[in-house]
């Protein structure tokens, strides 16, 4: 990766952790989860809502404390994930998980990731994977508590 790009990158968690895109709590939402790193004690609680009736995300929203690569991800899955089905997001976060256990092997999919490309740099310090991970496997959760609803 050029320095170049991994300055881009950077910038992009910047913003992420400093406007923090779907903060604070949903007026209704299908799906709640708390989940904290107990390594470094990050934390967020996610909430996922999805249009009446169908499998899709309406909106993401969280509330969370932590460093700037869990708050930043958390920023950037809210971003992304309204208007996914489900499928579409389960997707999205086996790749994101892929691209964080590369160790900075590869390019990722920027089609398919968007700006979570820029923790492709995280995959390298494998003490803040988890930082990155944290907001997709809450939302993981939440997918499971909508599918099990769905079943029942």
């Amino acid at each position: 990766m050029s320095d170049a790009l991994a300055g881009l990158y950077q910038e992009v968690i910047l913003d992420h952790s400093k406007r923090r895109i779907g903060f604070g709590e949903l007026d209704h939402f299908d799906a709640m989860h708390f989940e904290r790193n107990p390594t470094c004690g990050d934390e967020i609680t996610l909430q996922l809502a999805l249009e009446p009736g169908t499998d899709r995300i309406s909106a993401l929203g969280w509330r969370g404390a932590g460093c700037s690569i869990s708050m930043a991800s958390a920023s950037v899955l809210a971003e992304m994930a309204p208007g996914m089905t489900i499928a579409e997001l389960q997707s999205t976060i086996a790749e994101f998980r892929e691209m964080l256990r590369s160790r900075g092997a590869g390019e990722p999919d920027i089609d398919i990731l968007g700006d979570a490309v820029a923790f492709h740099g995280v995959s390298k310090f494998v003490m803040r994977v988890k930082c990155a991970m944290l907001a997709w496997v809450a939302t993981e959760a939440c997918i499971a508590e909508t599918s099990s609803r769905q079943t029942s």
